[in-house]
């Protein structure tokens, strides 16, 4: 079998691929035109984020088996419809579960601690105690939506805390231990604090609107670590204004484009946007919570583990 990979990733996926007996080609470079003019010669291709994968593509592809993709989401691609044609669809939660879970309780501490705003004022030479007094996390309710892999590696971090955890999730019976599952009114009657773990699709983008956070009883602060476009940007802004939600960390934006590469969709910066990075109540990194060195190889490895068992 012939392997295409369109992005770089790490060492050991072309290696074990290569020691498993697949012939593996190399292009990052070509336009989606050009790989689309190639790529009937291939029986798979391995890709991150680097463009869409539509119909006009999956018709061009017309010896493909599978699709990789080393991330956790598969939004770049027309699943439906590839597995419409028989096309195996494979993605990587599990190689990125446990840093998102770090990432996402760093960016709760932090939040809470006041860490940013205190480092950069102690920089500026400003010894604020006072105004940097922090709250703990115990006796706090976390309200999880979005109970799979990166839910549950979420959960997990939460245990040494003295804490209640609920999720709220689209699939019956996926609490354990470490969250009890609930319906989506108990989540917004108790949440202190609310966390995403959702992949984009119909029913989650846009979701946190205004609507959905004055659903919620006390004011509350969020963690997105999961899908930008599930937060529509101006009524968090709203929201953070009116006190609604005291403050949020933000992993991933509305204005990301697809392939996750790069910031804006267009090129002027939205005024939402200036909110949020001109407030002391908001944590921004550039979608990078699955992005930690170990998460690299184990994204990798888990490609090659799920090719392994399929096709060889």
């Amino acid at each position: 079998m012939k392997i295409l990979h369109l992005d770089t990733n790490h060492p050991l996926l072309l290696n074990q691929l290569n020691d498993l007996g697949f012939t593996n080609h190399e292009d990052y470079t070509s336009s989606k035109s050009e790989i689309e003019a190639k790529i009937a010669d291939y029986d798979g291709f391995i890709i991150r984020s680097r463009f869409s994968i539509d119909k006009q593509f999956l018709d061009a592809a017309k010896n493909l088996k599978f699709i990789g993709r080393v991330g956790a989401g598969l939004e770049n691609i027309d699943c439906d419809y590839a597995e419409k044609k028989g096309i195996y669809l494979i993605s990587a939660p599990e190689g990125n579960r446990n840093a998102v879970g770090e990432h996402a309780l760093g960016m709760l501490l932090s939040l809470f601690n006041k860490l940013n705003k205190a480092d950069k004022e102690v920089r500026q030479g400003a010894w604020l105690r006072e105004a940097n007094r922090g709250l703990e996390l115990d006796g706090k309710t976390v309200g999880l939506i979005g109970y799979g892999n990166m839910g549950k590696a979420f959960a997990k971090k939460l245990r040494g805390f003295d804490v209640e955890v609920l999720c709220y999730d689209i699939k019956p019976n996926v609490g354990d231990a470490n969250a009890k599952q609930v319906i989506l009114e108990e989540l917004k009657a108790k949440s202190d604090v609310l966390s995403l773990h959702i992949p984009q699709t119909e029913l989650t983008l846009n979701m946190v609107n205004s609507d959905f956070i004055d659903g919620f009883k006390k004011s509350f602060w969020l963690i997105n670590t999961a899908r930008g476009k599930s937060v529509v940007t101006k009524d968090l802004v709203t929201a953070l204004e009116s006190g609604k939600i005291l403050g949020a960390g933000l992993d991933v934006l509305e204005y990301e484009k697809a392939s996750f590469e790069n910031l804006f969709t267009r090129d002027a910066m939205p005024e939402a946007f200036k909110y949020l990075i001109a407030s002391e109540h908001v944590l921004l990194s550039p979608h990078v919570a699955g992005w930690t060195i170990e998460s690299k190889e184990k994204l990798a490895q888990t490609i090659v583990d799920k090719i392994k068992a399929k096709f060889n």
